[in-house]
């Protein structure tokens, strides 16, 4: 005969192992990072650093994660406008620059993807066109990302009071958990470097 002491005791160790279960679930759910590249080492730096601190335990329990690398290209201005009218650049221009922003961005990809191969990691490639701080907190929201990734150039203040950052602009206005990658600082350089 079972006392109600007994069955609620059997009820909360039913509780116990259904929180268990569900956060074992959890663990083995797909999680999706986006990482931004551009042509800095800053980026690379956090694309390396995540693919061997996020990616490395996932391997080992053979969890399914999806890696995004996403890279920005500034759009094109049409038309330069030094100190008298407004200069036009040719159709002929504009698909040079087109061309070249293409080869560079499929540059910055194909190294990354080389660092993600290198690391056993799958990734997607995603190419978008305009301001690199909206576009990436679009992209990020609208994949429903559960982590972006970003890395820091360790602008000063100055500089990123005027220049504006991107990791900084990520932190304020994405919609999901941000990681910024600061790079390691510089050792001084020692008596017996050359």
């Amino acid at each position: 005969m079972q006392t109600p002491e007994m069955s609620a005791m059997a009820t909360e160790g039913g509780g116990v192992a259904a929180e268990e279960e569900a956060a074992a679930a959890e663990e083995q759910k797909e999680m999706r990072v986006m990482v931004a590249v551009d042509q800095s080492d800053g980026s690379f730096y956090a694309l390396q650093w995540a693919l061997e601190n996020l990616f490395r335990k996932r391997r080992a329990a053979a969890a399914a994660a999806l890696l995004t690398v996403v890279h920005v290209q500034l759009p094109f201005q049409h038309h330069v406008i030094p100190a008298g009218p407004g200069i036009y650049a040719t159709s002929i221009v504009l698909d040079s620059v087109r061309k070249a922003q293409e080869q560079n961005s499929a540059v910055i990809l194909s190294r990354a993807i080389r660092l993600c191969k290198d690391k056993m990691v799958k990734a997607e490639t995603l190419i978008l066109d305009g301001d690199p701080k909206e576009m990436i907190c679009q992209a990020a929201e609208q994949m429903h990302v559960d982590l972006l990734v970003v890395g820091s150039r360790g602008l000063s203040k100055l500089k990123r009071a005027f220049l504006g950052s991107v990791s900084d602009y990520c932190a304020h206005h994405a919609k999901c958990p941000i990681l910024i990658v600061k790079p390691p600082k510089e050792k001084p350089p020692t008596e017996f470097s050359n």
